[in-house]
């Protein structure tokens, strides 16, 4: 239903004025051996030949070289920048060494080295390639980024993914625990829903039932299969990827990453900036998830067995955290991002409520 701001009215007639602007891959290419259609996929999206790959050491010699190779026997004219973070300052870098010189820019690797080429091709506008040598989180194809200012972690706008080449032959073969958290990710699709339907109803905000359908139906497909991922396995690398991929058109269809972000998203943020070494991102999102289910008085424990069972942490202990950093993730989780309205509010967490949620469902 249009809302007064999707509306303009003359006299006595309304007129729908409502105009959104959404962005989604155009390719994505999941599967064995993927990687060897890299040079295809790119001259079929017509992008001229000057590329840039951005990756760290170690996903350079996974899969940097060899894109570079593949593109370079097909008349591209490659470079690649090699990261160690994914910072302001390696994005200030990338972009004033970079202007004018690419005509697009194809992140391989794992987060950090996706979060450095989406940001910095949306600053220089210009087309975004994502290849993921590993499905840790949602933010394979995404249009946000993740990135490192002054020692904390800000989400920001960045550019979605032209094309998504996933190689489920170099995914499964990752560690398990990326792919375990890359699951978790998508579980937490669960609660962000659920907050999102909660803000809908106490703050009339803007609401998609497309987005979040399609979220949580991703979500839950997930945990219906999660007996079906396994180490190893490159169906379980394609089970997830797709996930992965629908949960990021879904944040696209939104606008926003309200259907892949709530109250467990918070938490995850807030042990961010209390820890010095978190834990991964997905994995903290999973515990997360189990906390925010058991607040809106949720089936929970569906969630911590869906973890149990993909081999994704669900106590303090397996985040290699003590109690008390749990407990006082949890208490500040609400002053993260006080503007987007989760169950937990916006206002400190009282501490024995705080204990109370993490005893019963057992992460302390």
């Amino acid at each position: 239903m249009a809302t007064e701001d999707d509306v303009v009215k003359q006299g006595n007639v309304t007129q729908f004025s409502k105009l959104k602007s959404m962005q989604f891959p155009r390719t994505v290419v999941v599967g064995s051996n993927a990687v060897q259609y890299i040079a295809k996929t790119i001259k079929s999206l017509k992008l001229q030949n000057r590329a840039l790959i951005i990756c760290d050491g170690t996903t350079r010699e996974i899969a940097g070289d060899e894109v570079s190779d593949l593109l370079e026997e097909k008349n591209f004219k490659t470079n690649i920048y090699e990261i160690e973070n994914a910072s302001q300052k390696t994005v200030d870098d990338i972009t004033e060494s970079s202007k004018d010189e690419y005509d697009f820019f194809l992140g391989v690797g794992g987060g950090r080295s996706i979060d450095v080429a989406k940001y910095s091709s949306y600053l220089l506008d210009v087309p975004f390639i994502s290849v993921p040598t590993a499905a840790s989180h949602d933010g394979i194809a995404s249009g946000r980024a993740s990135i490192d200012r002054n020692g904390n972690k800000r989400s920001v706008a960045a550019q979605s993914p032209l094309a998504v080449v996933a190689d489920t032959s170099i995914i499964a073969n990752s560690p398990y625990r990326l792919l375990a958290s890359g699951c978790a990710d998508i579980i937490a699709n669960e609660t962000a829903v659920l907050d999102w339907q909660l803000a809908k109803r106490l703050r009339n905000e803007s609401y998609s039932h497309y987005a979040a359908n399609l979220s949580k139906m991703t979500a839950s497909s997930l945990i219906d299969n999660a007996d079906s991922i396994k180490p190893g396995l490159e169906e379980s690398a394609w089970l997830v990827v797709k996930a992965l991929v629908s949960s990021s058109v879904a944040m696209s269809i939104a606008g926003s990453s309200r259907p892949a972000s709530g109250g467990e998203h918070k938490f995850s943020h807030s042990l961010d900036e209390l820890l010095v070494k978190p834990a991964l991102h997905g994995e903290q999102c999973g515990v997360g998830t189990i906390i925010m289910m058991y607040l809106h008085g949720g089936d929970w424990k569906r969630i911590k067995n869906a973890l149990e069972m993909v081999g994704a942490p669900t106590t303090a202990r397996g985040l290699d955290l003590t109690e008390e950093e749990v407990i006082e993730a949890l208490i500040h989780a609400p002053e993260i991002r006080p503007e987007r309205y989760t169950i937990l509010g916006n206002r400190r967490m009282n501490r024995d409520a705080a204990e109370e949620a993490l005893k019963e469902t057992g992460i302390i």
